[in-house]
C-alpha cells in the first residue's frame, strides 16, 4: 500500500530568518500544563497496568482532565489555602475484559497523585487539592478499530510538526526549563507556575517571564523585590548562554506587579491554580513544548490520548520526529514542515496524505532533498510501533 508521501519545496523565507517571531511556553506549573501532565501520566500508568494484567495495551483516552481553581490567602512568611483546587480526571478506558474487572480508577488516581507530589513540592496534594475521577467504558465503534497488532487509526484527523527549533524557540524552552530546574537549587522562592513569552523583531528580542513566588520563603516586600531581581539576573545570564551574541535580549519579569501598592505575584503553593486560573488539556503547549503562531499548529490535544491508535497523539509526535530527522540530514537552514492526515479505520502507517514542505529561498537542491525526505518519512511510518513505545516509555514530550 502506498504511503502517499508528497514532498514539495516552498520558496519563501524560513520563520527564523524573518523579521518578526512570537513564541510562548506555559511552564509545568501552569494549570493547562498540569492538566496535560496528569492526563499523560494517567495514560502511561494505564498502559503499564494493561500490560501487566492482560499483556497488551487496551483502548483508552484520558485527554479531558479539568482543573477548577480554588481560593487562597497568601501572605509573607506563609499563608494558607482557603478552598482546594478541584481536579477532575475524565476519559474512556477498557474497565473489564474477558470477564475480568481492571483497576483503572485506582491506577489513574495513584498516577495523578504521585506526579503532583514529586513535581510540586510546595503543594500538599492530600489537603490542598480535591482529586476526582470519571473514567467510563469506551464506545463500541472506537474500541472496534482499536487493534494493537494492526495499528488502525481511530479518527480522520491530522498531526503537524516542524524543525529545527529556532533560536527563539530554544530560548523560550530553555528559560522555562532552567527556572523549573537548575534555578530551584539556589532560589527556592520561585514556584513552578512559569510562563515565558518571546517577541523577536529582527535581532532584538523581548522576553517576558511570569513566575509565581512562594510566600512561606518570603519575609516582606523588600525580600520579594530582591528575590524577583535575583530571578531576573539569573534568567538573563542563562539566556545569554543560549543566544550568545546572536540576539539582543530585553528581559522583563512579573510585569503585573505594583510594588507601591503591594500587588505582587505571590502564592502559597507556587501554582496559580490555588486561586487564579483554571486549566484544561490541550489549551497550552503543542507536542513540541511550545506555542508558535508563526508555525503550523494543530488544535488537537496530544496528552492523554492512547499511544496505539489515536492520531491526535501519534501523528503530532511522529510529524515532529520526521521533521527533526529530515532537518538533521538536509540542512539546519531549511525549515521543515510535516503534516500527516489519517482516515479512520485505515493503518496508521499509511496516511491519506503525508506532506513534507522544505522551506528555503534556495530551491536548487530540492531534487536531492526530496529523495532524502521521502526515505526518512517512509522509514518513520514503517516503524509506528516504535513511536508508540517511545510515548509509553516517556521518551518524547507531549506538552
Amino acid at each position: 500500500m502506498a504511503k502517499n508521501i508528497y514532498v514539495e519545496g516552498i520558496d519563501e523565507m524560513p520563520v527564523p530568518q524573518r523579521k518578526v517571531e512570537l513564541v510562548e511556553r506555559k511552564g509545568i506549573g501552569h494549570p493547562d500544563s498540569v492538566a496535560d501532565a496528569l492526563a499523560e501520566e494517567v495514560s502511561k500508568a494505564l498502559c503499564r497496568m494493561y500490560r501487566k494484567e492482560i499483556g497488551t495495551v487496551l483502548h483508552h483516552n484520558t485527554d479531558e482532565t479539568q482543573i477548577v481553581a480554588g481560593q487562597s490567602s497568601p501572605r509573607f512568611k506563609g499563608g494558607h489555602i482557603v478552598d482546594p483546587a478541584y481536579i477532575l480526571l475524565v476519559g474512556r478506558a477498557t474497565t473489564h475484559v474477558k470477564g475480568m474487572d481492571l483497576p483503572c480508577k485506582p491506577t489513574a488516581l495513584r498516577a495523578a497523585r504521585d506526579y503532583m507530589k514529586r513535581t510540586f513540592p510546595n503543594l500538599d496534594v492530600d489537603s490542598e487539592t480535591i482529586l476526582d475521577i470519571k473514567l467510563g467504558h469506551g464506545s463500541d465503534d472506537l474500541r472496534g478499530v482499536y487493534q494493537t497488532s494492526k495499528f488502525l487509526a481511530n479518527d480522520t484527523s491530522f498531526g503537524v510538526g516542524y524543525a529545527p527549533y529556532s533560536l527563539t524557540d530554544r530560548l523560550v524552552l530553555g528559560t522555562e526549563e532552567y527556572i523549573n530546574g537548575e534555578l530551584k537549587k539556589s532560589l527556592k522562592e520561585t514556584g513552578q507556575d512559569v510562563k515565558v513569552m518571546a517577541s523577536r523583531i529582527g535581532k532584538k528580542l523581548t522576553l517576558t517571564v511570569a513566575c509565581a513566588m512562594v510566600d512561606k520563603y518570603i519575609d516582606d516586600i523588600d525580600h520579594y523585590v530582591s528575590a524577583v531581581q535575583e530571578l531576573k539576573d539569573k534568567v538573563y545570564d542563562n539566556a545569554m548562554k543560549i543566544v550568545n551574541d546572536d540576539l539582543v535580549v530585553n528581559l522583563e519579569v512579573n510585569t503585573g506587579d505594583n510594588i507601591k501598592k503591594k500587588v505582587i505575584y505571590m502564592t502559597c503553593t507556587g501554582l496559580s491554580q490555588e486561586m487564579g486560573d483554571d486549566g484544561s488539556v490541550g489549551r497550552g503547549n503543542r507536542a513540541n513544548g511550545l506555542i508558535t503562531p508563526y508555525r503550523p499548529m494543530s488544535m488537537e490535544a496530544t496528552s492523554g490520548k492512547n499511544p496505539i491508535t489515536h492520531i491526535g497523539k501519534i501523528y503530532n509526535i511522529m510529524s515532529r520526529l520526521i521533521a527533526e530527522d529530515i532537518a538533521r540530514n538536509v540542512s539546519q537552514d531549511v525549515e521543515v514542515r510535516v503534516r500527516l492526515l489519517s482516515q479512520i479505520g485505515k493503518p496508521v502507517s499509511h496516511p491519506l496524505n503525508a506532506n513534507v514542505q522544505l522551506v528555503s529561498k534556495d530551491q536548487t537542491l530540492l531534487s536531492k532533498w526530496k529523495k532524502e525526505a521521502e526515505v526518512i518519512a517512509n522509514d518513520w511510518l514503517n516503524n509506528v510501533d516504535k513511536v508508540s513505545e517511545m510515548i509509553i516509555d516517556g521518551k518524547v514530550r507531549t506538552f
